[in-house]
C-alpha cells in the first residue's frame, strides 16, 4: 500500500513542535534522520527514548501519511496548527510502505513509565519487566498508533496516570481521555485498573485507531469512543487532555464541567512558557494546580473543586 510522505529539515530545537503538529494532523509514523549525513548509509533512523533528544544540530523528519492525503490540506492544517513554525521547505512524495515499516518497527521498542505501565509494540516479545502480575502493559501497532508514548506530552500523561494507580484512584473509575488519538491514555487506565473508559477525539481515524487498539489490548468492552458532539454531557473522576495549549484555553469550562468535585485532571500538549496562561485559565475551577516538566514540554494536574 503506498503512502504519502512528507519531508522536512529543521533545527534539533524545533524538533518536538514539529512532530507534535505533524501527529496531530494525523500522521501514522515520524522518523528523524541525520540532515548533514555525507552518504545514504550515515542516514540512521533515530527515535529518542523518553526524556532523550537527538543529537544532531539539523534533523530531516519523515512523516507518513493515507495515501490519498491531501498535501495543500496538510500544509494548511500544519500551519494553523502552529504559525511560528516554518513549512515552507516541506516536500511531498508517494512512497511505497516496505522500506519505512521495517526501520520503523524494527527501532520501534518497550517503554517503561513510573512503576508498572510498559507500551510494548505487538510484534516485540514483553520484556521481563512486564511480565510480572501487577504489570500494566498496552500493546500498541506503530502503524496505527497516533501517540506511542515516545513523545513527552504522552509519556507525562502515563506517568500520572500510574501514579494514580499507585494511590488506588483508579480502581474501578471511569476515565475520560478527551482528545484519545490511539487510546494510548485510555487503554494505559483500563491496564492499571479502571473500570471504564471514554475516548472522545474529533478525527474519524483517531477513533478507528482507538477502537483496533482497544480490540488488540482485550479491552474493546470497556472503552468507548466518540465524536465530541456525540458525545455524553457527564462527569468524570478522571480525566486527561493530550491536546495543545490554544484548545486547552478553549475548553476549558468543559473540561472543568466533564470532571467530577474532587476529581483528578491532566492537562498535557502544552509548550515550556505556555503554562503561567493555563494556570491562571483553570485555577478558577481546580485547585493543587501542579507542574511537570519533560524536555520541551509541560503537564499541568490538579483536582476539581
Amino acid at each position: 500500500m503506498p503512502f504519502l510522505e512528507l519531508t522536512l529539515r529543521c533545527r534539533q530545537a524545533d524538533q518536538p513542535r514539529y512532530e507534535h503538529a505533524l501527529e496531530d494532523v494525523g500522521a501514522l509514523a515520524v522518523t528523524m534522520l541525520d540532515a548533514d549525513a555525507q552518504t545514504p548509509d550515515e542516514h540512521a533512523i533515530l527515535e529518542p527514548g523518553v526524556g532523550e533528544t537527538p543529537l544532531w544540530d539539523s534533523i530531516r523528519l519523515s512523516a507518513l501519511f493515507p495515501a490519498d492525503a491531501d498535501a495543500l490540506l496538510l500544509l494548511a492544517s500544519l500551519e494553523a496548527f502552529d504559525p511560528g513554525l516554518d513549512w515552507s521547505g516541506a516536500g511531498f512524495a508517494r512512497v511505497e510502505d516496505q522500506d519505512w515499516e521495517r526501520a520503523w518497527m524494527d527501532q520501534y521498542a518497550p517503554l517503561r513509565f513510573g512503576q508498572r505501565t510498559f507500551i510494548v509494540p505487538w510484534n516485540h516479545e514483553l520484556p521481563e519487566d512486564a511480565r510480572g502480575p501487577d504489570a500494566a502493559v498496552v500493546r500498541l501497532d506503530p502503524g496505527l498508533a497516533f501517540g506511542s508514548g515516545t513523545h513527552p506530552t504522552t509519556s507525562l500523561c502515563l506517568q500520572w496516570l500510574d501514579a494514580l494507580a499507585a494511590q488506588g484512584l483508579l480502581d474501578g473509575a471511569t476515565v475520560l481521555d478527551f482528545g484519545c488519538g490511539s487510546g494510548i491514555l485510555a487503554l494505559a487506565a483500563l491496564k492499571l485498573g479502571a473500570a471504564h473508559a471514554v475516548g472522545i477525539d474529533n478525527d474519524p481515524q483517531a477513533l478507528l485507531a482507538t477502537r483496533d487498539n482497544a480490540e488488540r489490548n482485550g479491552v474493546e468492552q470497556a472503552l468507548e469512543v466518540y465524536e465530541p458532539a456525540h458525545a455524553p454531557r457527564q462527569a468524570y473522576p478522571v480525566v486527561v487532555a493530550n491536546i495543545l495549549a490554544s484548545a486547552l484555553d478553549a475548553l476549558a469550562p468543559e473540561l472543568a464541567e466533564r470532571t467530577l468535585p474532587g476529581g483528578r485532571i491532566a492537562l498535557s500538549g502544552i509548550l515550556d512558557g505556555q503554562q503561567d496562561a493555563l494556570l491562571e485559565r483553570f485555577a478558577p475551577w481546580f485547585d493543587q494546580l501542579a507542574v511537570a516538566h519533560e524536555d520541551d514540554w509541560v503537564r499541568i494536574d490538579g483536582i476539581r473543586r
